[in-house]
């Protein structure tokens, strides 16, 4: 039983001082991209952990998970692990109470997924309503919509064919190339299917808020998509670009003021476009991938060791 208690440790720490070394980091704001790797890696460690745990206790608690899991291994295999005759009512507590965590993860993904379609068929109606069709367009391609408002917004909608809607009053103000660099951004969003990134950290967040690691991967993820697709649309159209279009899209919603903003995410957006700090190095940039690469691979080399020393 020291192997599923090796893990969930492994889990726990890792769920505990990944974020605060993270936050210390100075590089992901340089590197959004990279970054986003290294959070779906450091919570996929983390869930590995836990599932592996739950296995191995399992297997300690249930003859017949036992037998199922180890039926391919080799002889001596089983023994390595020393799950003992019964694991005793810790190994099924643990395993009752890890199958639960996995059970009810799955669920809140499963909610947060079918809500965000619901919203994107609610949207979509609405769009067909203001802004219809017009005779031979065809309604799966993906267009441009303008709609009348005198607010200036500019957002994508997700989907099998995704659009880029934009307001009048965000016509007036996006100037020059601004329109196509906000097209782009937008298009950098959903070409990495960020959408899919906020669905599983909001699902996390959301069933497990006590877990620090569940709770800064939702604020990260939403902070370094749109820097990632900032960088995609300043590639093409310039830094100077994208940031007087996030300026021209929010300057009447106080997030530029002296006082504390709603989207104090947008301002931050804006200095760091026009700061214009330099990219890391490639081969910094592929230790960074590398590295974070390895970290779900920890929890499998402790899961796996037992065994291997056994057929060594």
């Amino acid at each position: 039983m020291m192997v599923p208690a090796a893990l969930l440790l492994l889990g726990a720490l890792t769920a505990m001082f990944a974020p605060r070394l993270l936050a210390r980091a100075e590089w992901p704001e340089r590197e959004p991209v990279v970054a986003l790797w290294v959070w779906q890696c450091v919570v996929g460690a983390v869930l590995l952990c836990f599932a592996l745990s739950m296995l191995l206790s399992a297997a300690a608690a249930w003859l017949a998970v036992r037998g199922r899991l180890f039926a391919a291994a080799p002889h001596g295999v089983v023994d390595a692990y020393a799950l003992g005759p019964t694991g005793g009512p810790w190994a099924v507590g643990t395993a009752l109470a890890l199958a639960g965590g996995g059970l009810w993860t799955g669920a809140r993904l499963t909610r947060e997924v079918l809500r965000a379609r619901a919203r994107r068929r609610a949207q979509g109606a609405e769009l067909l309503v203001r802004a219809p069709l017009m005779p031979g367009e065809e309604p799966a391609g993906a267009r441009l919509v303008v709609l009348e408002g005198t607010r200036p917004e500019a957002w994508w909608l997700p989907g099998a064919a995704p659009q880029l809607v934009v307001t009048t009053a965000a016509l007036g103000r996006l100037k020059g190339s601004q329109l196509d660099a906000v097209l782009a951004h937008e298009q950098g969003h959903a070409r990495a299917r960020h959408d899919w990134l906020l669905h599983c950290s909001r699902a996390l967040a959301g069933g497990f808020p006590q877990v620090p690691v569940f709770a800064a991967f939702e604020a990260e993820m939403h902070r370094l998509v749109e820097l990632a697709a900032d960088d995609v649309a300043s590639r093409r159209f310039g830094r100077l670009t994208i940031a007087l279009a996030l300026v021209g899209l929010n300057e009447d919603r106080g997030v530029f003021g002296p006082y504390p903003s709603p989207q104090p995410h947008v301002s931050e957006r804006v200095r760091r476009l026009l700061s214009a700090a330099p990219r890391l190095s490639a081969a910094r940039r592929l230790r960074l991938t590398a590295l974070a690469t390895l970290v779900p691979v920890v929890p499998l080399v402790v899961a796996l060791m037992p065994g291997l020393s056994a057929l060594a």
